[in-house]
């Protein structure tokens, strides 16, 4: 999962850390000292049950290292302030695995050591998603797996219209689709554009597809993007609805069969088997053609700094396990994610060619803390997201709207 309506300001993260309640944030990791052979692993996921597959995968990795695993599983924001607060006070899990924007908040706090530090082996990652944990050209973790965006399409509507969906390739194309299906009584494109990291999300393929960058979001780039989506409520492509949507109402939306196409992730290919249409997916298209930069969800599994260094040594090992090929591939197949190596990704598309476009997706995305933004990230999405609002709601041209945001961004 994204998690994204669960990240919120990230760069406030370390004060509410900081006013938790101390004594319960850390209570389990105090057994560590007093037992050299549980190692402690944190994750984000609460949904999987001590008999899961991913808990035996842990248990495995365990026994294989000569020590047991100790796992507990947290909401998102949960574990990013439990594991602030933890390093705070010297007393973090051995084996921390978090959403990839936190890991720029955790490193600027000093809470994870470098793969410098821990021997972490890097070297077979993709470089695009291996961005989202790197700062100041260290690297702090080892991508467990990416989920990311791209267009689903029912093949009906397209048919009814005449559209081959193979032949949208470039915004022009996509454009000339969804006259066609708004000819024929249809409805175009939904998506989500809610004032959270949920609407810039869904705005970053469109922004950086434009050749934007986050640096500059009043850019003649940037203002082409917001317009292209300005114009589709304007022309009635896309709902009005789309200002309020999550990327949970605008799937429903699309469910309902009157949408010829919707933005959304590979964590709705599950519901999507359940559509009572026939569907598809391509890649979100750039702007001159190609697939666009689609931002990067995901976990990376990370060393947090310990007291005792010498407990890296199994921590690097538990890490290894957790992410090589073979395990990669089944933690992949669980999550609904594509892996961060291309040789897993490969075998993942010859075992299901409906994830050929999602690798493909995954493999030109981007991480949105990357470029050295860091911890800067939070602000100016925030910036970006109300801009898209600004827009779309008639209050701000494109142009006024992105102006204002930078001006925000820069002063944030």
């Amino acid at each position: 999962m994204t998690g994204l309506s669960r990240r919120r300001r990230l760069a406030a993260v370390a004060v509410i850390a900081l006013a938790a309640a101390a004594g319960s944030a850390c209570s389990s990791s105090s057994d560590k000292s007093a037992d050299g052979g549980a190692y402690l692993v944190w994750d984000p996921y609460p949904q999987f049950a001590d008999d899961s597959e991913w808990v035996a995968l842990l248990k495995k990795c365990g026994t294989s290292a000569g020590v047991t695993v100790e796992r507990t599983g947290y909401d998102t924001t949960d574990l990013t302030n439990k594991a602030l607060l933890a390093a705070q006070q010297g007393n973090s899990p051995d084996v921390l695995i978090v959403d990839n924007p936190v890991i720029s908040t955790l490193a600027e706090a000093g809470a994870l050591t470098t793969t410098d530090d821990n021997k972490l082996d890097v070297s077979s990652m993709e470089k695009n998603l291996l961005g989202a944990g790197q700062s100041e050209g260290k690297t702090y973790g080892v991508p467990i797996g990416a989920n990311t965006l791209a267009l689903y399409y029912n093949k009906d509507v397209l048919t009814a219209a005449g559209v081959d969906p193979t032949a949208v390739k470039d915004w022009t194309s996509l454009n000339e689709a969804l006259g066609k299906v708004k000819a024929k009584g249809k409805k175009g494109i939904t998506f989500s554009a809610i004032g959270t990291e949920e609407g810039s999300f869904q705005f970053l393929p469109w922004f950086w597809g434009s050749g934007a960058q986050l640096t500059g979001l009043d850019s003649p780039q940037a203002v082409a993007a917001l317009t292209l989506w300005t114009d589709w409520l304007k022309q009635g492509h896309a709902p009005n609805s789309v200002i309020n949507n999550t990327q949970t109402t605008s799937w429903q939306e699309f469910a309902t069969g009157d949408y010829a196409f919707a933005e959304n992730g590979t964590w709705q290919l599950a519901n999507a088997e359940k559509l009572g249409f026939a569907y598809g997916t391509i890649a979100i298209p750039a702007s001159a053609g190609g697939p666009a930069p689609a931002p990067t969800g995901g976990e990376f599994v990370s060393i947090p700094v310990q007291k005792n260094t010498g407990r890296y040594d199994t921590s690097q090992k538990l890490v290894t396990c957790l992410t090589s090929a073979d395990n990669l591939l089944t933690t992949d197949t669980t999550l609904s994610y594509v892996a961060p190596v291309a040789a897993v990704q490969d075998r993942q598309a010859t075992a299901d060619p409906k994830l050929k476009v999602w690798v493909e997706a995954v493999r030109a995305a981007k991480g949105r803390t990357g470029d050295n933004l860091g911890t800067k990230y939070p602000k100016i999405s925030e910036s970006l997201w109300t801009a898209v609002q600004a827009a779309l709601s008639g209050g701000k041209s494109p142009q006024e709207a992105l102006t204002a945001a930078q001006a925000a961004a820069t002063n944030r």
